[in-house]
């Protein structure tokens, strides 16, 4: 039997991986190189766009714990991560142009797996998994609209990447907070002052026109995911905005005074070599060159050259809990499943996640198994029951939270040591789960 994937980023990918393993001949259809959306530019499959971040790798961490939740379903993304790693203190991060590459080998040497290259203007009516991201072509994106109702959407952002030997290390340095793991971060730190004057340019700075495609429906004005604010937008909330989130100075030593800086901006590597490194949290929708006159008051990036300005772009996903069951199945379809960021799951890892458990269950559907029951405990289930749950009226995108997990059954008061029991019980029930569906 032939079934269909349409896509090939990372939620596609996985999806066509999971059904090519259980012996179905499977269509992979992918737009690019014959065309691209706004945001892509690369020719491979899972291109990364916003960071070469894949998150924390600690398995008492949320997206960790998804990771090593994922590890068990044999995820392709993670695969291909293993493979190209730059180092990132406890993070995995990749060199982005080696990870697509990995990806698309990998896809690429299944022999069910024969990729189609083109747009795809009409959904499959079923047998199918429709993985097409948060920037479906408009023809596409009419058909899932018709099927759906008009959805909604919010706005992403990247953040600047700054040359390594740009930067200047009389005043940088590195370290990880608290010293975990290697000191792969360059840190940039700030006396109140300079935060003080930092803050009032940033606040003040010209933000870029949306383009035609960013643009929201008047009606409907902006919405913005709180994981992907731009810094701009966040800065306006208040002085200390910032300050508490992505510039906390929690952890660091500034090794010119012996104390904790005020702020600290940190810098983490984008690729393996170490020439290039992203400011991290600084997402943003500034003018370029408003980036470079803001970003250039950061003590020690005075004169860093901007390899890339940040950017912002348009999302747009599905009302989930109206529409797809826990399997990321259109409900009352004929096998009709979506996959990654348009079903409202948020980041990379959760999209390949989506991906998994959409392409598993479409193959358990069609060989006439009931599809696994993942266990609310485990971080899997819980994003599945998010973004299924019909009690929910006011749907936002959800990214992997250890506050999406049940309750343990007893207290711990420590956090670190509460997580890790979640992780341990998260596992535990997963690996039994996988157990009793053999």
């Amino acid at each position: 039997m032939t079934v269909k994937v349409i896509g090939a980023g990372l939620a596609g990918c996985e999806a066509a991986v999971q059904l090519a393993r259980r012996g179905f001949d499977v269509e992979l259809h992918e737009m690019k190189p014959q065309k691209y959306s706004p945001a892509h530019k690369y020719h491979g499959f899972g291109e990364l766009v916003c960071s070469n971040s894949l998150k924390a790798a600690r398995p008492e961490s949320a997206c960790g714990l998804l990771k090593a939740e994922m590890r068990r379903f044999g995820s392709v993304m993670l695969e291909a991560a293993d493979k190209t790693a730059v180092p990132a203190g406890g993070a995995l991060a990749v060199n982005r142009t080696e990870f697509s590459d990995e990806m698309t080998r990998i896809v690429k040497s299944y022999p069910n797996i024969t990729v189609i290259s083109g747009e795809v203007t009409e959904i499959p009516a079923g047998n199918a998994v429709v993985c097409t991201g948060p920037l479906t072509s408009d023809a596409l994106a009419a058909k899932i609209r018709d099927v759906c109702g008009e959805g909604l959407s919010f706005y992403d952002a990247a953040a600047p990447i700054v040359a390594a030997d740009s930067i200047d290390f009389s005043k940088a340095f590195f370290q990880t907070r608290y010293d975990k793991g290697e000191a792969d971060y360059v840190n940039c730190p700030m006396t109140r002052e300079e935060y003080e004057e930092f803050y009032e340019a940033l606040i003040t700075a010209e933000s870029a026109p949306l383009k035609e495609f960013d643009r929201p429906e008047e009606s409907a004005g902006m919405r913005v995911f709180e994981g992907c604010m731009p810094i701009e937008v966040l800065a306006k909330r208040g002085m200390e905005s910032v300050r508490y989130g992505c510039m906390k100075p929690v952890g660091l030593t500034d090794p010119r005074t012996g104390f904790r800086p005020y702020a600290v901006v940190q810098l983490r590597k984008e690729n393996r070599e170490g020439t290039m490194y992203n400011l991290v949290g600084f997402q943003t929708n500034l003018k370029f060159g408003e980036q470079k006159r803001v970003f250039s008051m950061i003590p020690g990036l005075e004169n860093a050259e901007f390899v890339r300005y940040g950017v912002m772009h348009r999302n747009t996903f599905i009302d989930s809990p109206r529409h797809l069951d826990r399997w990321f199945m259109l409900r009352g379809s004929d096998n009709l499943f979506f996959g990654g960021q348009i079903t409202g799951v948020e980041g990379y890892v959760e999209s390949a996640a989506s991906g998994i458990i959409a392409g598993r269950a479409l193959a358990d559907r069609l060989s006439g198994r009931q599809p696994l029951e993942l266990p609310r405990t485990t971080m899997l289930g819980a994003l599945c029951s998010y973004i299924s749950d019909s009690s929910v009226t006011d749907f936002q995108p959800m990214a992997s939270s250890m506050g999406i997990l049940p309750p343990l059954d007893r207290i711990i008061k420590g956090k670190q040591e509460r997580y890790a029991a979640l992780a341990e019980r998260s596992l535990a029930d997963l690996d039994r789960a996988l157990e009793d569906c053999k």
